[in-house]
């Protein structure tokens, strides 16, 4: 099982940003998929962001311009900017990484069911 470490997270007003990081031990995240999840109370998880196998990004509608997704490889950690935050964007935000062999993705951020290992999550809060 591979741990990851959510931080980052806090309350902020419309407009403003924050950085989330997730961070793992064991994990290289240079030669993984990983993605940034997200859950509000009384919705679905959805996918926010997320890093294929070739290393490309990938965004919901709801969050592209907004949000970038980076890695460091040095720091085996995976970041989340995210800009111009809004009050839907108020969730628990979780980091995800899959275990079994990475695949390009086509049809952009997988379903969850598609990462084995989460990391406990973020709140995210934005006041307006």
């Amino acid at each position: 099982q591979v741990q990851l470490v959510e931080s980052g997270g806090g309350s902020v007003q419309a407009g403003g940003s924050l950085r989330l990081s997730c961070t793992t031990s064991e994990y290289p995240v240079a030669r993984n998929c990983m993605g940034w999840f997200r859950q509000a109370p009384g919705k679905q998880r959805e996918g926010v962001a997320g890093i294929d196998l070739i290393g490309n990004s990938n965004y919901a509608d709801s969050v592209q311009g907004r949000f970038t997704i980076s890695q460091d490889n040095a720091k085996n950690t995976l970041y989340l900017q995210m800009s111009s935050l809004k009050p839907e964007d108020t969730a628990m935000y979780y980091c995800a990484a899959r275990s079994e062999p990475c695949t390009r993705w086509r049809g952009g951020i997988p379903a969850g069911g598609y990462f084995q290992n989460w990391g406990r999550g973020t709140q995210v809060t934005v006041s307006s």
